[in-house]
């Protein structure tokens, strides 16, 4: 089974990155890469049963929420047709494009061609998943095996980020309906939206202040992540995936700049999988301000457009080993 693909092949063009053209192409290949094609949500999804949790106990709110995912797991094909699934693997492409920084109050007057390429995907659960993804050259590898989470790009010579286990918000796109209904059984309902002509139920769900703290380290802090997920009235379907993230990064000099990233994803094109149903396209935004009292008024706008090739269930022979990080990285990790 390929995994990793060769991250040695960084080190073959290691002498073309010292040109600031390709060190500037690569850099910003990495930043799309990380902001739209492999984010993570600072929480963690409490596996359950969502079609039979109890609705007594709890807010009107949150007892129409539970209601809710419920339809949801109904829709997607029953909790008998997402028990037999233990595992996935999914191949898909993406088209990736950006605009410049530009003042707040300025208009967008033009974004970057698309970047095209694809990604691979494997999960056990949210806590065991692997993501491979190559754009115009640039290759970034995910992952999480249940003890930390980790990312490392082919332009850098060592991961550029660990952390503590979180989900791929990518899974949670329409392609891992059992994850998406236990993440929205701890939501309540707000309200009611007409997206994309259909009218739809909107779940709300604020990250955990413990959760935010455990993800927390000396460079960066996350001040608040809210989700929303929009459920249609008619098929009961995930159509749109919301959220909303505000850190503030600690610079040399002690002062703090906020980054603030809003995210939704329009999810189209259900088709069943093995009686599972998955979404098979649809389009992420990403809005990303910078802000601070030394810090000019920044925004970036940056889009993706998705589509999911082949889903295939129970991948045989992937063992929980599959998920670990790259060797160099667990050697790094070793206490010295």
């Amino acid at each position: 089974m390929a995994k990793y693909g060769d991250m040695d092949e960084g080190s073959n063009i290691g002498k073309k990155w010292n040109s600031p053209i390709i060190a500037n192409r690569y850099n910003e290949l990495t930043f799309l890469l990380y902001m739209i094609g492999s984010p993570l949500l600072p929480l963690q999804i409490q596996k359950g049963n969502s079609s039979t949790r109890s609705l007594h106990n709890s807010s009107i709110e949150a007892s129409t929420a539970k209601y809710i995912v419920q339809q949801y797991m109904a829709a997607i094909g029953g909790q008998p047709a997402l028990n037999t699934v233990q595992s996935l693997c999914a191949i898909g492409q993406v088209k990736i494009s950006a605009s410049d920084f530009y003042q707040g109050d300025e208009a967008v007057n033009s974004r970057s061609r698309d970047e095209a390429g694809g990604f691979v995907l494997w999960q056990k659960n949210p806590n065991l998943w692997c993501l491979e993804l190559l754009v115009s050259g640039c290759k970034v590898i995910s992952g999480c095996n249940g003890k930390i989470s980790w990312r490392q790009s082919s332009n850098l010579q060592r991961p550029m980020t660990k952390g503590p286990p979180r989900p791929l918000r990518r899974f949670l796109q329409g392609l891992d309906p059992k994850s998406t209904g236990d993440l929205f059984l701890q939501a309540v309902c707000i309200g009611e939206k007409i997206i994309n002509d259909e009218e739809c139920f909107i779940l709300k769900l604020d990250t955990s202040q413990s959760d935010l703290e455990e993800q927390a380290n000396p460079k960066y802090e996350i001040i608040h992540h809210t989700i929303w997920g929009y459920f249609s009235q008619r098929s009961g379907l995930l159509v749109k995936f919301e959220d909303s993230r505000l850190l503030t990064v600690n610079c040399d000099n002690g002062d703090g700049v906020f980054w603030e990233t809003s995210t939704e994803t329009v999810i189209e094109d259900y088709r069943y999988v093995e009686g599972v149903n998955i979404a098979h396209s649809g389009k992420t935004s990403v809005t990303v301000f910078r802000y601070g009292e030394h810090s000019s008024n920044h925004k970036r706008e940056l889009e993706e457009k998705w589509k999911i090739e082949e889903v295939h269930f129970n991948v045989w022979g992937l063992g929980n080993d599959f998920f670990n990080p790259p060797s160099e990285f667990t050697k790094e990790e070793k206490p010295t």
